[in-house]
């Protein structure tokens, strides 16, 4: 069966029992966590990436450098990376349900003010703020779906979850791409700000923090995955648990040193890619957010293609899977700067296998350091992780990277994604062997039982 095959199956069966499942049954309500996640990370993202669509309209309008706007980027990285770690120790602790919509309605204020407001100190002071809001739907939704699906799934099943990113990014794209044209930058802060208010509403009354809220045992209960149930019950981690399962774990530092390195390409091109297709390719800024939407679709493609082939055919390793992934994602960047302007097709179809390539490698990341730290303790490894992935964005994409392409133009801007690249495949590949530890232990129990 081919991997295309075998993931439209796999979406198909995922389908069917979402329209079968009895209500109040574990199949009905992790259906619904599934959706409901999809649809909440999504939202975070129409309040955050419309920044990098409103970036050519405000630097033209108040006659801002590459150097300037980027700090808008870094101090959003700072308070996003900081705030990953605090409210992914809060998240752990609170009830996620509360915790992401709180979040999301905040971001969604920030991005209003945004679309009123003017002056580069006002616009970072803003969007700084929004990254800590920003940084509460994250762990909030990692914290769902490893507490709603079992650790031999959660590749797939997370893959799934992180197409919000590029179900977000599409609509917002495309959404941006709409209003600027027609109505101006500030449009595409306020418009998805209030249609993410709305969706705010509508998750509060979908979401549900655990099984055990909905009368139903642990998932790993259910699927026959249980080795010690009293830790499974006791669902609120403790601060010597922090120490022990998370600071003290080198495979969680391999991932956080492998998120710093792929988020500087990441967070980079997600900020400047407007910016240079418009400036360095020649097309309209309708035409780049279309591009746009065309990578969007292909990484989605990609994190789900990476999850399943984790979970089916290298049996939950996440290692080799990203580590090939990211070999390929440098190499095809450094087509996609080699390619003359005036080629718009050939851009687009590179710029969808770096995408395909790119979301792979950002889906095993989560989904790795989850299978690292335990269910328990998500929430503070994914925020150790983030803080060190947006040190790297802070330091590499946002002003840092404006005055290097000011200083030694897009060449040089591409020659520290291609270079950061392959450093994360080096860190991803230091874990090639290892995968979630319940796995191991339940392999031994059926090897003993044998």
């Amino acid at each position: 069966m081919t991997v295309a095959k075998a993931i439209s199956r796999n979406l198909w069966g995922t389908l069917e029992r979402v329209l079968y499942a009895e209500k109040g049954s574990f199949s009905y309500w992790r259906m619904r966590m599934l959706y409901a996640t999809i649809i909440a990370y999504a939202a975070f993202y129409l309040v955050r990436q419309n920044l990098s669509m409103a970036i050519p309209g405000i630097g033209e309008e108040f006659n801002y450098s590459k150097y300037d706007l980027g700090w808008i980027a870094t101090v959003f990285s700072i308070t996003y990376g900081v705030g990953k770690l605090f409210n992914g120790y809060f998240s752990d602790r609170s009830d996620a349900r509360y915790f992401l919509t709180i979040g999301l309605v905040l971001s969604a204020l920030t991005s209003i003010c945004m679309g009123f407001g003017s002056g580069l100190l006002f616009f970072a002071l803003m969007w700084g703020l929004n990254g800590w809001f920003q940084s509460m739907g994250w762990p909030a939704c990692a914290r769902l779906i490893t507490h709603w699906f079992s650790p031999k799934e959660l590749g797939s099943k997370w893959a799934l979850w992180a197409s919000s990113h590029q179900i977000g990014a599409i609509t917002i794209f495309a959404l941006s791409g709409f209003l600027i044209e027609h109505f101006g930058w500030r449009s595409a802060f306020i418009v998805p700000a209030l249609l993410s208010i709305g969706l705010a509403f509508f998750l509060f009354n979908r979401l549900r923090d655990t099984p055990k809220q909905v009368g139903l045992p642990p998932v790993e209960e259910y699927k026959g995955d249980v080795v010690q149930l009293s830790q499974i019950y006791d669902e609120r981690i403790t601060f010597k648990e922090v120490i022990t399962t998370v600071l003290a774990n080198r495979l969680v530092w391999y991932m956080a040193f492998a998120n710093m390195c792929l988020y500087i390409p990441r967070m980079g091109f997600f900020f400047w890619a407007p910016t240079f297709l418009k400036e360095y390719k020649g097309v309209t800024l309708i035409i780049a957010g279309m591009q746009l939407v065309s990578f969007e679709i292909a990484s989605l493609i990609g994190g789900i293609a990476a999850g399943w082939i984790s979970d089916k055919v290298f049996d939950g390793r996440r290692g080799p899977v990203a580590t090939m992934f990211l070999i390929g994602f440098a190499l095809s960047l450094f087509i996609v700067w080699k390619i003359p302007p005036g080629y718009p097709f050939f851009d687009t179809l590179i710029l969808m296998i770096a995408g395909f390539l790119l979301n792979g490698p950002q889906v095993l990341n989560g989904v790795a350091t989850a299978d690292f730290a335990s269910k328990r303790a998500v929430g503070v490894a994914t925020g150790i992780t983030g803080v060190c992935a947006y040190a790297g964005s802070a330091l590499a994409s946002g002003a840092g990277f404006g005055k290097i392409v000011e200083l030694y133009g897009w060449e040089g801007g591409f020659t520290l994604f291609i270079l950061s690249s392959l450093m994360g495949a080096l860190f991803f590949a230091l874990t090639w062997n290892s995968r979630a530890k319940v796995l191991d232990e339940r392999k031994n129990e059926d090897e003993v039982s044998s």
